[in-house]
């Protein structure tokens, strides 16, 4: 079994060999370490879908603002 990837960041780099030897004979240690990978993988998953939601609001936002534009020209040509 492979070190999960999320562990391996800059921030545990410097302690690498131990957290390599915690994870594989402390279940505790594993047990925060796979926890703490599935909230990371959460988290980026949710700004993932925060980015395309942001874009989706923007996209119905512009087309939005062309319809009215659409409707304004409509009304204004009734006159």
């Amino acid at each position: 079994m492979a070190l999960p990837q999320e562990l391996l960041n800059i921030k545990f780099a410097e302690y690498i060999e131990d957290l390599k030897a915690l994870y594989f004979y402390d279940e505790n240690f594993k047990a925060v370490c796979d926890e703490y990978c599935v909230t990371k993988n959460k988290a980026g998953k949710a700004s993932e879908k925060l980015r395309r939601d942001l874009a989706d609001q923007l996209a119905y936002e512009n087309l939005s603002k062309e319809l009215e534009e659409e409707i304004l020209i409509y009304l204004i040509r009734r006159r």
